[in-house]
């Protein structure tokens, strides 16, 4: 499928949120990804429900950068979270400080998990596509695997095997139609 045709696919189906409102809590983490064999940084903001907010890839990982990304969220969202959660490197609460003083932070390694294995899917791909070539690319690619990745990822908690089969079929049927229209068009 070319770029165009994933591009219409992604824009038809909004997997990630399905019309529902972010969520007031944001966790912030960076992720190393190797671009053109140059290691940047992956900043993610991720909320309370696992939905990506943002993301935005940088060279550096200084206090700069963090409010850089900071204030592209605040942009982007339009509001403030109710609650920040970071991981303690000294970059956020510079970029707290500068952008969302008000904003309740918190810093700790086990409660940034949610933002942790949002980065699962970005690492098992580019593993798999042996990194990435540009800035550029990776940066449209991972903005459009974040809005699928959920789509074919339902929430286990409290689902039998039973309903996560059934709900996954769905789903695929879903994105069959979705991919299908946009080849016709």
């Amino acid at each position: 499928m070319s770029s165009g045709l994933w591009a219409a696919a992604v824009s038809r189906i909004d997997c990630a949120a399905e019309g529902a409102r972010p969520g007031d809590k944001w966790h912030l983490d960076e992720v190393f990804v190797k671009i053109g064999g140059v290691r940047k940084y992956l900043w993610r903001a991720v909320d309370q429900h696992g939905n990506v907010l943002d993301m935005l890839i940088q060279s550096r990982r200084d206090g700069k950068a963090a409010t850089r990304f900071f204030r592209k969220i605040l942009k982007h969202q339009g509001r403030q979270p109710r609650v920040l959660v970071t991981f303690k490197l000294a970059s956020y609460r510079v970029a707290h400080r500068t952008t969302m003083s008000t904003t309740k932070h918190r810093q700790s390694k086990s409660l940034s998990n949610r933002c942790e294995n949002s980065h699962q899917p970005t690492q098992q791909r580019e593993r798999a596509m042996k990194g990435f070539r540009t800035v550029g690319s990776a940066q449209r690619f991972l903005a459009s695997l974040s809005r699928i990745s959920p789509h074919f990822r339902p929430p286990r908690r409290r689902m039998t095997a039973i309903d996560h089969r059934t709900e996954l079929s769905i789903r695929s049927q879903v994105w069959n139609q979705v991919t299908e229209q946009a080849l016709a068009v």
